[in-house]
């Protein structure tokens, strides 16, 4: 299986048609730029977000042509601290980028979901088109990402669209969320 990297990965973002839909699944994510951005959040210090300022760029270009984001971060609650930076800290940044993101309590996706969830991170690229493709996010252990395998199935796109559009449809917006989660 060769695992998509680097500028090939993120091709995936600059050739989307319409679409692109993002669905995590791990409590905590690894690099040395998350951990760090976690351990400043953890000791109250302030972080101007430089480090995904080309991601926020990159989303408005794309959303600003017509590309719709979407994003289902299914979590466990309490919250890791790694979970709550993201909520408290980065996610308004994402939205204002032009996402849509939604949480999911972990023990809801499983009363919604039983075994039907995937049991893997993805990004789902273009659903309904015959462009439609699956990025299947493999990690290490410590929740460092490897890359991505694509898989242009479509009876395995055709399962992630749908657990992905159930998924989206029982989350909660980031605001309610973090409310309900005593974050601001």
């Amino acid at each position: 299986m060769r695992l998509l990297t680097g500028d090939d990965f993120g091709a995936l973002f600059t050739s989307v048609a319409a679409t692109a839909d993002r669905l995590e699944l791990r409590d905590v994510y690894r690099s040395d730029i998350e951990d760090e951005v976690t351990r400043r959040y953890v000791a109250g210090e302030p972080d101007d977000l430089a480090w995904s300022q080309a991601w926020f760029d990159q989303i408005r270009a794309l959303t600003a042509a017509g590309k719709r984001f979407r994003r289902v971060r299914v979590v466990s609650v309490p919250l890791s601290d790694y979970q709550r930076c993201g909520v408290d800290r980065i996610a308004a940044h994402n939205i204002a980028a032009g996402e849509d993101i939604r949480y999911l309590d972990r023990a809801k996706a499983a009363g919604a979901f039983g075994d039907g969830l995937p049991g893997f991170d993805f990004w789902l690229f273009d659903a309904g088109e015959v462009s439609a493709r699956v990025a299947r996010l493999h990690f290490d252990d410590s929740g460092a990402l490897l890359g991505a395998e694509i898989i242009t199935s479509p009876a395995i796109i055709g399962d992630v669209s749908a657990a992905f559009d159930r998924a989206f449809e029982l989350a909660s917006s980031r605001q309610d969320f973090a409310e309900a989660c005593g974050l601001s």
